[in-house]
């Protein structure tokens, strides 16, 4: 079986779905790799990196693509690029299927299998596959080093000849992957940290990082959902959980938005009259931009400022450190492929709740449920 490796065309995006390591692994289990010429250059990895481990370079998608039997990219595929994909081939990517509703339906169209790297199951098995985490782990990161570049204050607590310099104040709302790497990067960098998350159960983890628990009292198991995500909370608890944001917020240099439910709009956190309660020259970064963000003013892609603070919508961070997570993100999907790929063959056990739970589409049928109720089915 042939698996091909598709040169991004996504604006800004500059990560690759295969590196040389993932090839090797690849030819490993049994398949022929090919890689569009330049696929891996925004990442610094050339032609020759990947020749020299085993993968056939081809110049065009239109050549790579035919006979191909496993399509792999990281951004969603274009319609111009499905329409060179072979039916009935595999498909996969990082994409939100209930909001990438085109693509599901182009791919559908053509009896392509899909596979989201967005859907692959938290689980202890699917660890290593786990795209989702080892993104968001960067893009926390990256959040960090971006806020304290907009702040016009130092981030630690200095003690100089001419004076006393406080820390910066950092809060985290949301406390998953991308949070707890912003909480660490900031506490690196010698920040005065504080966190929040719906679900109680992370307070030990935040603590253990050094940061502050900003706790909202509940009786019950609100915000706590399925799969390690949190949940829709009830309209109670949303009150409760404005009015201690209120309060953090007002005192924060710079706070970072985490919170993302899959597939859903993101909750909205910070509105508008919280931002006119922030001090001048403090910064927000809101990594769930992509989803419509946790801040209200948020302008998808775009920084902005309101009422002397930084609103930072930037999409993609984890493109911006492009080695790292083509590194990573490659190593998910291989250790994917390879779970699947039997002596050379994709072999699709649909009851195997990694296999189904990544899969949208097989066979002319969405097979995600709430994919397909986000089509109307």
């Amino acid at each position: 079986m042939i698996a091909a490796v598709l040169k991004e065309i996504t604006a800004d995006e500059n990560r690759v779905a295969a590196t040389p390591q993932t090839v090797k692994d690849l030819i490993r289990s049994g398949l022929t790799v090919r890689v569009e010429s330049g696929a891996g250059n925004a990442s610094y990895i050339s032609d020759e990196d990947y020749k020299e481990v085993g993968a056939e370079i081809f110049p065009d998608p239109s050549s790579m693509l035919k006979e191909a039997d496993i399509i792999l990219k990281v951004a969603p595929a274009t319609p111009t690029e499905i329409e060179k994909i072979p039916d009935n081939a595999a498909y996969v990517s990082l994409c939100q299927t209930t909001r990438e509703l085109e693509l599901v339906k182009l791919l559908n169209d053509k009896k392509i299998t899909g596979f989201s790297m967005h859907l692959i199951p938290r689980t202890t098995l699917a660890q290593s596959m786990d795209a989702l985490s080892s993104q968001a782990n960067i893009a926390g990161y990256k959040s960090v080093l971006i806020g304290a570049s907009h702040l016009p204050i130092y981030m630690p607590l200095l003690m100089t000849a001419a004076g006393t310099i406080p820390p910066a104040k950092v809060l985290i709302l949301g406390a998953g992957v991308a949070g707890l790497q912003a909480i660490a990067t900031a506490k690196r960098l010698g920040a005065q940290v504080e966190a929040f998350d719906v679900r109680p159960e992370v307070k030990e983890q935040v603590e253990s990082l050094g940061a502050k628990f900003v706790e909202v009292e509940s009786d019950n198991d609100d915000g706590v959902g399925e799969g390690g995500y949190a949940k829709e909370t009830s309209a109670d608890y949303k009150n409760r959980q404005q009015e201690k944001i209120k309060e953090r917020i007002a005192k924060s240099d710079l706070v970072i938005t985490t919170a993302l439910i899959p597939g859903r709009p993101a909750p909205l956190l910070i509105p508008r009259k919280m931002v006119e309660g922030m001090k001048p020259g403090s910064a927000i970064i809101d990594l769930a931009s992509e989803n419509g963000g946790n801040c209200e003013l948020t302008k998808v892609g775009e920084i902005i400022e309101y009422n002397g603070v930084k609103i930072d919508g930037t999409l993609n961070l984890p493109a911006t450190v492009q080695i790292h997570a083509s590194q990573l993100y490659a190593k998910n999907v291989s250790t994917f492929l390879t779970y699947m790929v039997k002596e050379g063959n994709l072999t699709l056990n649909l009851d195997d709740e990694i296999i189904s739970g990544a899969m949208f589409t097989h066979n002319g049928q969405v097979t995600h449920e709430p994919t397909r109720k986000a089509l109307g089915d």
